[in-house]
């Protein structure tokens, strides 16, 4: 472990953190939508003497990124700064209470990424030759298509990242793989007194779900394939039969599941619906399939974990993410990443989302002694 590690976790101020994630959870920052969130963080980082590099994405949407050290970067801190929408405002204002945060971001992931520029506020009060070869990327376009991540990884591909997606700060080494499929059925409009006339595309579309539901490889009962109906919606024209649905399915898959399976297997069960549902007009279209990874554990980031969390008084229990992230695509371009982050998947996206300021500052801490070990040469290893 390093020798400069109890003074850098010194340097950690868990009153100016808070101060920042309240701040950053009071600006409202949707995917497509980061500017004033990016503006925030550009002008914390330049007061606090960072020279911050702007990464354009598109017009008015860029990355952050800050590095230190002479080398190039071995390891790169990596936080989305984007969210999901808010349909209601007024559920996911930010709220502070006994300690938990609540607020759109909170876990997903204004807390992952506080706690990263946290660290680097701490790490650059070590003199400058004495400050670790890593980088901070803070990244738009995550809860979209990734395009903030896909920018950065055009010019440069470090050995490692470290991703603050919520955890329970629990190390994901293992990452799912995802699926998007979006299915439309068609039928014939007529008055809704006279369905025997029409064809109503919500039943059609209802039975290719249930029929799709029983297959054994979504069975409820063996949840390692989380298959899930995120939305299903119809033409909507007043008193009469649906002439159209439309179905969109997330399909998150175990390390070692090739999507290309799952998806000839749901091609199969689609096409043979046809057998029981009279007339189908049916197209399924796969949006985004991206497939998971399995890390061998036995590497330094783990090693100091090891030695970080029991210090932390933390249960270290490594696990595999389970949603969707950046993650796939750092893996893709041949990146080593490391899932980790404060709060946890079961509030994001939900008005109760939330994490505690306890992980946060835990989460700080256990980035800063992933940096200052990331001087130290691990090629060997």
């Amino acid at each position: 472990m390093s020798d400069h590690l109890e003074q850098v976790w010194h340097a950690i101020d868990p009153e100016r953190l808070r101060k920042m994630l309240m701040e950053m959870l009071d600006i409202y920052s949707p995917a497509g939508k980061e500017e004033d969130i990016q503006l925030y963080l550009e002008a914390l980082l330049q007061h606090a003497g960072f020279a911050v590099e702007r990464q354009e994405v598109e017009e008015d949407r860029f990355n952050l990124r800050v590095t230190l050290g002479e080398a190039p970067p071995r390891l790169y801190l990596v936080g989305h700064v984007d969210t999901v929408p808010a349909w209601d405002w007024e559920e996911f204002e930010p709220l502070e209470e006994w300690g938990v945060v609540r607020g759109l971001g909170s876990a997903d992931m204004k807390g992952g990424c506080a706690a990263m520029v946290e660290a680097f506020l701490a790490l650059a009060t070590l003199p400058e030759p004495e400050r670790p070869p890593v980088g901070l990327l803070l990244v738009v376009g995550e809860e979209e298509n990734g395009d903030g991540s896909a920018t950065f990884l055009k010019t440069e591909k470090p050995p490692w990242v470290v991703i603050g997606e919520p955890t329970s700060l629990a190390p994901c080494f293992g990452h799912y793989g995802y699926l998007e499929a979006g299915l439309v059925t068609r039928g014939r409009r007529i008055h809704s007194s006279l369905p025997e006339l029409g064809h109503n595309a919500v039943e059609s579309m209802l039975r290719v779900l249930l029929q799709l539901g029983k297959h054994p490889l979504f069975s409820r009962e063996t949840p390692e394939l989380v298959y899930s109906i995120r939305e299903l919606s119809s033409s909507r024209a007043g008193f009469v039969v649906p002439d159209r649905c439309e179905a969109w399915i997330d399909i998150h898959l175990p390390p070692e599941t090739d999507p290309a399976a799952v998806r000839r297997e749901m091609v199969t069960q689609v096409e043979g619906a046809r057998s029981f549902v009279d007339s189908l007009d049916i197209e399924m279209t796969f949006t985004f399939d991206s497939r998971g990874y399995r890390l061998d554990a036995d590497n330094w980031l783990s090693a100091v974990l090891e030695s970080v969390y029991p210090r932390l008084n933390l249960p270290l229990q490594h696990d595999a993410f389970r949603s969707h992230s950046d993650g796939n695509l750092f893996f893709e371009a041949g990146v080593n990443p490391l899932i980790l982050g404060p709060g946890s998947l079961e509030t994001a996206h939900t008005p109760d989302e939330q994490t505690s300021l306890a992980e946060v500052e835990a989460a700080a801490r256990i980035y800063a002694a992933l940096c200052l070990e990331a001087a130290k040469d691990h090629s060997q290893r």
